[in-house]
């Protein structure tokens, strides 16, 4: 119970502060009325200050308040004044009992600073593992579904081939080694998103913010994802200027963004990605034309195996936008929705522009 104090040194340090301050300024406050203060009266004002003192700064300091106190009651309060005797042996009690309270009270606020801690430790420790638990529950039904059927297209190919009972003519097993390929590649995207979560989750997701230019990065993000031609509407400022960021990182959330916005844009409406400066900063927006999101749903998005309004099982694992905003916020951008100027949704990811102190 009387080990070290739950209180911060901050906390600490302020209380030996106010100790070293007002004990004093109290006293030379009192000792010009001491003649027509009773001790009664003068003894409970330091004990008053003690308990503030305690409440401030825990046990060390209203130990100090509290010795200091009876030194200063004793010496300039108790007759015969000056003396470190005392002649009434009541006084000799209330001093003691002075000391004694103070030293409680510091004992009972450090005591309930430290259950206060142990309760906000207890309360962390139950909202990681709730989180935990329901990241476990959601990977292990991805695991038994999204995980599974591109797992199951590709053995299906693979078997196909290697199997004597049916003749297979070369285009057969061209498209047998077609799906066995893609369904690979998309195993080998959803793994990778996980484990990326992971990452973003504990914190061990590496990170070198440097300058890059936008037109690059996008280039790389639309050869990534195999956009044919027209297949997305570029609107690029000339002199956009680099922006601050992992290249590898934003090459990842602007697929993800494109990808997305593709998966809801109809037939003959691409979307379209917007690039701008916006005083030091540069602003990057994928608008598909698509149903759009209720506004109370958008956070929701965000969230890792969310798919509003998304039905078809072979779209993944719903985690796209929820890597996207994690990535871009680790490189200290934003990433939020906002309503496009026609139908549909507009993703706006917002980085900060590189100037010339910056790394190239």
């Amino acid at each position: 119970m009387l080990g070290t104090s739950s209180l911060s040194p901050s906390r600490r340090r302020r209380g030996y502060l106010l100790a070293a301050c007002a004990i004093p300024g109290l006293t030379l406050a009192l000792v010009p009325f001491r003649d027509s203060l009773a001790l009664a009266t003068t003894m409970p004002t330091f004990l008053l200050l003690t308990v503030v003192i305690a409440l401030l700064g825990g046990r060390g300091p209203a130990i100090v308040a509290g010795l200091a106190g009876s030194v200063a009651i004793n010496f300039f309060f108790v007759p015969p004044y000056h003396h470190w005797s005392i002649a009434d042996p009541e006084n000799v009690v209330s001093v003691v009992t002075f000391v004694l309270v103070a030293v409680l009270v510091s004992w009972a606020v450090d005591l309930a600073a430290r259950r206060t801690q142990q309760a906000a430790e207890s309360a962390a420790r139950a909202e990681t593992n709730a989180a935990a638990a329901h990241l476990r529950t959601a990977i292990l039904a991805a695991v038994g579904h999204d995980l599974r059927t591109p797992l199951a297209v590709a053995k299906a190919g693979v078997s196909g081939l290697r199997s004597t009972a049916v003749d297979l003519t070369a285009e057969d097993r061209h498209a047998l080694l077609v799906r066995a390929d893609h369904a690979l590649d998309r195993l080998a995207g959803l793994l990778e998103d996980l484990l990326d979560l992971s990452r973003l989750q504990t914190g061990a997701l590496s990170l070198r913010r440097q300058a890059v230019s936008v037109d690059d990065v996008l280039s790389g993000a639309l050869d990534d994802i195999g956009v044919e031609p027209r297949g997305v509407i570029l609107d690029i400022d000339e002199h956009l200027p680099p922006v601050l960021a992992d290249p590898v990182l934003l090459e990842r959330v602007l697929a993800n963004l494109i990808t997305n916005a593709q998966r809801f844009s109809p037939a003959g409406m691409p979307p379209t990605v917007i690039a701008q400066a916006d005083a030091g900063r540069v602003l990057i927006q994928v608008a598909d034309r698509g149903p759009g999101i209720p506004v109370e749903d958008r956070e929701r998005v965000f969230a890792p195996f969310q798919r509003l309004g998304d039905t078809d099982a072979g779209t993944g694992l719903g985690l796209g936008l929820a890597l996207a905003r994690g990535l871009t916020e680790a490189m200290g951008g934003t990433l939020v929705p906002k309503d496009s100027t026609a139908d549909g949704l507009t993703m706006v990811l917002d980085l900060e522009a590189a100037g010339k102190e910056s790394p190239a």
